[in-house]
């Protein structure tokens, strides 16, 4: 078992996910405490959420266009950064074009660490989690390693780049526990600017069923809350 402290040498993490709060359930409080430990984090954006609703009578593009500036606001309490792919909701699969974008998501940022959904985990329901968490995992190697692929992005100065890690989150055997004690309010406040999500229930009742989770994730740890991911080294 692990704990962030052991990962200081990384100073640049991206994360991939499919919708917006999808980065915040599982890992707000590893990104308030990475940006407060002077971390560059940016989060990539692949679907705008335009289906995210139970309202039939939604309209897709101003879903959308309310989806992004709640994901904006849940980044800018975090201290985080993100860039918005637009992929349409539902609709994803992993293939080349989606995985293009991710590669040049990783020659662009130039991360350490790629941050995603664990697409092996049994039972991963929502096919878009899927299919970002393998498309995530087949940029990072071999894709965005070699230059053979897609060579428009050296055109565009793009370079090659190598991930030394992939950290999935929803893992079922998690294997690096960050201590988020005291980055847990943090938490609720980026879930909280999720407004078309989780509503405006108070922050306590909001909190109680995801500090138990926490507290779960933390159990035999020396600390009282934690998120929790598998780490897959990349780098030989």
């Amino acid at each position: 078992m692990t704990e962030l402290s052991e990962k200081s040498e990384f100073s640049t993490f991206l994360l991939v996910v499919a919708h917006p709060d999808d980065a915040e359930f599982p890992a707000a409080a590893t990104i308030s405490r990475l940006t407060a430990e002077g971390k560059r984090v940016v989060i990539a954006q692949v679907t705008s959420g335009d289906k995210g609703s139970p309202d039939r009578n939604a309209i897709p593009a101003e879903l959308a266009k309310r989806r992004e500036a709640e994901q904006l606001e849940a980044a800018r309490r975090e201290g985080a950064e993100v860039v918005f792919l637009r992929f349409p909701d539902g609709e994803l699969e992993p293939n080349l074009i989606l995985r293009e974008a991710i590669v040049k998501a990783i020659r662009t940022y130039k991360p350490d660490v790629v941050i995603t959904h664990d697409p092996f985990r049994p039972y991963a329901f929502h096919p878009d989690h899927r299919a970002v968490g393998y498309a995530a995992t087949d940029s990072v190697y071999p894709t965005a390693r070699d230059p053979l692929y897609f060579k428009e992005h050296l055109e565009e100065g793009l370079e090659p780049h190598k991930a030394a890690e992939i950290w999935y989150f929803g893992s079922e055997h998690p294997d690096l526990f960050v201590d988020i004690t005291d980055y847990f309010d943090r938490k609720i406040d980026a879930l909280q600017a999720h407004v078309s999500q989780v509503g405006e229930r108070p922050k306590e009742e909001f909190s109680t069923m995801l500090r138990d989770r926490c507290r779960e994730l933390a159990k035999d740890q020396p600390f009282e809350l934690a998120e929790a991911f598998k780490v897959v080294q990349m780098r030989r």
